[in-house]
């Protein structure tokens, strides 16, 4: 298999996207800016997909119809259960075979933000393995360019580009992104929307950016894990991996149940130009 352009291309590359990922350790700076972002929870997203469906069922009794309620909920009812999502992004890497291998064995889904340059194309029989073991595959950019920095034309090339290669390896056009460091704007959702593509932030950081540190990194995230969770996590840092299995058991003895991002929405379903968190 491929090296990750010879590890990121060691020193230079690894700075270069050390210092990328970095600023995502302030979230909610990037959140903070002049213009107030709203975001929508799992929650909120699942109580009104469950009011409208209520509202539907009573219109077909009134009626002597039988309506179905919209968005099936698979195998997990989160209204219920104590669901919690597992995030990577900026994969696929030379680690990423691995991960693949621990959640099959976990049989645990994931949703996998993936990045195109040096990453889907150079890897494109995992982005296959993601969709075909049943995790969720959406998009991190192509180049992981800052959008808010970006003119419009390049913000629409960075969301297509990936979402055309994917779709051409899984057959599947992704519903989901993660901006760059978390941060978006007006005109993100707007070309967000004209793409299809709903926005997916976080509520978890391991910032394993800043450690290899596995134990470390595990720890950062059992601290923070609550219901409907969206846990953070890249799976092209050397002590990420290797941290997930024991994340994972931790968290399943606390009675979590692991679900994609969609999942975690259902009966509702994520909507174009909008985000989540």
């Amino acid at each position: 298999m491929p090296s990750l352009t010879r590890k990121m291309t060691k020193t230079g590359t690894r700075l270069r996207v050390h210092a990328t990922f970095a600023a995502a350790a302030s979230l909610t700076l990037a959140l903070s800016g002049c213009t107030k972002l709203e975001t929508e929870s799992p929650s909120s997203v699942r109580n009104a997909a469950g009011t409208q469906a209520a509202r539907t069922d009573d219109a077909g009794a009134r009626t002597g119809g039988t309506q179905a309620r919209a968005g099936g909920l698979g195998t997990v009812d989160c209204a219920h259960a104590k669901c919690i999502a597992l995030t990577f992004d900026a994969g696929p890497s030379e680690n990423s075979a691995r991960l693949l291998d621990i959640l099959k064995e976990k049989q645990v889904p994931a949703t996998f933000f993936l990045l195109g340059k040096r990453h889907i194309d150079t890897y494109p029989e995992l982005v296959r393995r993601m969709a075909d073991e049943g995790h969720e595959v959406a998009s991190h950019t192509w180049t992981h360019k800052i959008l808010t920095d970006a003119e419009p034309d390049e913000i629409r090339e960075e969301l297509e580009r990936p979402n055309k290669e994917i779709e051409r390896l899984t057959g599947e056009r992704p519903a989901l992104m993660r901006p760059p460091q978390g941060r978006t704007d007006d005109t993100v959702h707007r070309i967000s929307r004209e793409l299809g593509l709903a926005e997916v932030l976080w509520t978890v950081t391991a910032k394993d950016y800043k450690t290899n540190d596995s134990d470390l990194i595990t720890e950062r995230v059992l601290d923070q894990s609550s219901r409907d969770g969206i846990i953070l996590l890249h799976d092209i840092y050397d002590g990420t991996v290797p941290a997930v299995p024991g994340i994972i058991d931790a968290l399943k003895k606390r009675g979590y149940v692991f679900v994609t991002v969609p999942q975690l929405l259902a009966p509702g379903k994520a909507e174009p130009g909008k985000v989540y968190r």
